[in-house]
C-alpha cells in the first residue's frame, strides 16, 4: 500500500497495522552490536540473568525502530521527505526476547510547511504494544510529507 499524501491525514486518524512482528534473540543481539551497545543486559545472556530482567531485555532503540518502521506501509510510504524528530519517547513496560509486537498509530495534528511550498508536516503518535496487550513503547514523531502532485492543467 502506498503512502498517504499531506493532504489525506486528519487529525485523530488511527491506524492499528496490521503487521506483527517477533523480536529474536539475533534481532536483539544483531542491533546492539551493530549500533556498539555492549549493554551486558542486552548481549549477555548470563549477565542478564542476574539482573532485575533475570532475561536479556530488547534494546529501547530497536523497539523505537520497530514503532516508525512498522507503520511506514500504511502512512509514509513513498511519501515522506523526511523525518524531523521525535519527542516524548517512553518505554513503560520491557520487551524481550520472544515477545510478539503491534503498533498503533494516531495522527496528532498537521500543518502546511512555512519553508517548503507543497509540502506539510504531520505529527505522529507511534505505540508498541505486545502479545498481551501492554503498551512497551510510544514516540511522537514530526514527518515531513509531500502534498499530492497537481495535474497539469
Amino acid at each position: 500500500m502506498a503512502g498517504l499524501w499531506y493532504e489525506d491525514f486528519e487529525e485523530g486518524m488511527v491506524f492499528d497495522h496490521e503487521w506483527t512482528r517477533t523480536i529474536t534473540e539475533a534481532d536483539n543481539r544483531w542491533f546492539s552490536l551493530l549500533t556498539m551497545n555492549t549493554q551486558p543486559v542486552h548481549i549477555d545472556a548470563h549477565a542478564a540473568a542476574k539482573s532485575v530482567w533475570k532475561r536479556p531485555l530488547v534494546n529501547s532503540l530497536f523497539t523505537l525502530g520497530l514503532m516508525v518502521g512498522m507503520s511506514v506501509n500504511d502512512t509514509t510510504f513513498g511519501t515522506t521527505i523526511a523525518n524531523l524528530g521525535m519527542t516524548n519517547v517512553t518505554f513503560p513496560h520491557p520487551l524481550f526476547e520472544g515477545d510478539t509486537v503491534k503498533v498503533r498509530t494516531t495522527v496528532l495534528g498537521k500543518r502546511e510547511s512555512k519553508s517548503r511550498p507543497g509540502e506539510g508536516i504531520v505529527t505522529l503518535k507511534h505505540e508498541v504494544f505486545n502479545q498481551d496487550g501492554v503498551m512497551c513503547g510510544s514516540c511522537e514523531r514530526a514527518a515531513l510529507m509531500m502534498k499530492r502532485p497537481q495535474k497539469a492543467a
